[in-house]
């Protein structure tokens, strides 16, 4: 996710994970947060966040984002959904089978979960809904999401026309059948993600593009949309038909706050019960009984656009590489960040820190030289681009001067607002940009892939046919040996061979939390599911006073 990442038998949840190396060590157990004792009035049910920017969408066939996710997995529920552990366990599906040597798996949904217009979740509103992600002209960038379903990838590339060549199919209301090319040890986690939960095909077809508004749009998560106040607020509320267990909350305001600082002053005053701390005031409240901290599954980058000259050649791309410091931005961002110039994540099964161009200011130098640029022949000009932030800013001033230190290279800083930036990534990528990637289920094929040549979410106009056949294997190998060579080879040629992308830490979360916030579960992914957490305690602030 975009971040501003077997024979016939029932499945026995973990033992997979386990057996290939899947467990990511203390970064996904979660970090419980209990208050003190006392429940407050009903009326005081109320979280109230931030969040950086306005969701591009709320069509999750399209979203690609993270405020996008956080909101539709509060209002939203697939297939299965992730324990304490990040493991996928059932939630719209009870349980589910393998066959076939594992190419076949089929789910068997609950027949007691209903939308909120009161209708029931079928199997066939699964089938509609991933067929419409793989519709060629639904554009979606997550289709590749389910390439590994028979015939998905030729129905996105329009090669067939017909849909029930596609192996999604509805047996029955509560039984959905899904073909696989090849076993894929992973699928379950991938039906925890919201480009694979159910749409209702009336809806969307009623009325069009304004179907997420929330006078028309109908879910079956543990709150509905209530209100979206563009560029302000967005409000949830409890769904009191929720199939499981309801939310102790009777409601979420998620406002809108661009600036860090300002969403700080608002925690300090009590008007929000949660905030991330921007890198200059995390030293002062490290010490906080309310803060936080965790390492993540998310990588930060610098992509290149590998059509734009110079940054065609890949000595180009390595000197740049080669020529950051990284062990500074740790001091820079204060939190807890881990450098790394792999891609795939401490904590991640596949993760290897030796990998990736070192700093090194001898070998910088002579591939620029190599290249054609020394001496009289200077670098062009160009541009670091990067939606509107001020850590993004900080790292970007901070490659802005180790390149001109390094290597003497005239770089500008160019920042736009998320949606504008998202926007001028699909359609023309700058010769250098800002990105990042936080897992949306915790296995290396999901950062790896994100790269592959019909990722729709790879910006870098960077094919490789070895690295897409090593990471087609890497999906279905099940020995962790092999497995783990075959993402050591992708990844030296991704970061080295090529170096289509600068990786250049492993991010960390670090926040404020209210004490009588109970049951917020923050983990390596940054998840926020909020159907568990409750109050406990007073707050000494009025509900809302922005």
């Amino acid at each position: 996710m975009i971040s501003l990442g077997p024979m016939k038998t029932t499945l026995h949840i973990g033992k997979p994970l386990l057996r290939l190396g899947w467990a990511v060590l203390v970064l996904a157990s979660p970090l419980w947060i209990a208050g003190c004792s006392g429940e407050p009035p009903a009326a005081d049910k109320t979280l109230r966040i931030a969040v950086t920017t306005e969701p591009p969408t709320l069509d999750w066939s399209l979203a690609t984002d993270g405020v996008s996710f956080n909101v539709l997995t509060n209002i939203m529920e697939g297939l299965t959904q992730y324990n304490e552990r990040l493991e996928p366990i059932p939630a719209i599906a009870e349980r589910w089978e393998f066959s076939e040597n594992g190419r076949v798996i089929t789910f068997y949904l609950r027949d007691d979960v209903k939308w909120t217009d009161g209708q029931p979740v079928t199997a066939g509103q699964f089938e509609y809904a991933w067929k419409r992600l793989l519709n060629p002209k639904t554009a979606a960038q997550y289709a590749y999401f389910l390439f590994d379903v028979e015939n998905a990838y030729e129905y996105n590339a329009g090669k067939i026309k017909d849909t029930d060549r596609v192996g999604v199919k509805a047996l029955s209301p509560n039984v959905l059948q899904v073909r696989l090319k090849r076993p894929v040890i992973y699928f379950p986690s991938l039906t925890t993600f919201m480009v694979t939960f159910p749409q209702r095909r009336d809806v969307i077809e009623q009325h069009g593009d304004r179907w997420t508004d929330p006078q028309h749009i109908v879910t079956n998560g543990p709150f509905t949309l209530d209100q979206w106040h563009h560029e302000y607020k967005l409000v949830l509320q409890s769904n009191p038909d929720y199939y499981d267990v309801p939310p102790a909350l009777n409601r979420i305001i998620m406002y809108v706050v661009r600036e860090p600082t300002t969403e700080l002053t608002l925690y300090e005053t009590g008007e929000l019960d949660m905030v991330e701390l921007p890198p200059v005031a995390i030293p002062h409240y490290q010490t906080h009984a309310e803060y936080k901290n965790l390492p993540l599954l998310r990588g930060y980058y610098y992509g290149f656009n590998v059509t734009k000259p110079p940054f065609k050649d890949a000595r180009i791309r390595r000197a740049l590489s080669h020529a950051i410091d990284r062990s500074q931005i740790p001091v820079i961002l204060k939190g807890g960040q881990l450098p790394t110039s792999s891609w795939i994540p401490r904590g991640m099964f596949g993760y290897n820190p030796n990998i990736g161009p070192a700093f090194d200011l001898e070998k910088a130098r002579a591939l620029l030289a190599e290249a054609g640029y020394s001496g009289e022949n200077k670098f062009p000009p160009f541009s670091i681009s990067y939606n509107t932030d001020p850590t993004h800013r900080l790292i970007a001033q901070f490659v802005q001067e180790q390149w001109k230190k390094n290597l003497g290279l005239e770089v500008s800083l160019e920042d736009q607002e998320w949606k504008v930036y998202l926007k001028k990534l699909d359609v023309d990528p700058p010769p250098v940009f800002r990105l990042g990637w936080g897992a949306d289920f915790p296995d290396p094929d999901n950062f790896m892939n994100l790269f592959i040549s019909t990722s729709g979410n790879n910006r870098l106009q960077w094919k490789n046919d070895r690295y897409d056949r090593l990471i087609a294997r890497g999906a279905a190998e099940q020995d962790p040996a092999t497995r783990q060579a075959i993402y050591n080879e992708a990844q030296i040629l991704l970061t080295e061979t090529d170096s289509a992308i600068i990786s250049l830490f492993v991010a960390a979360q670090n926040v404020l939390v209210k004490p009588y916030v109970q049951n917020l579960g923050l983990n390596a992914m940054e998840w926020l599911y909020l159907k568990r957490v409750r109050f406990a305690g007073q707050r000494t602030s009025p509900i809302e006073t922005l």
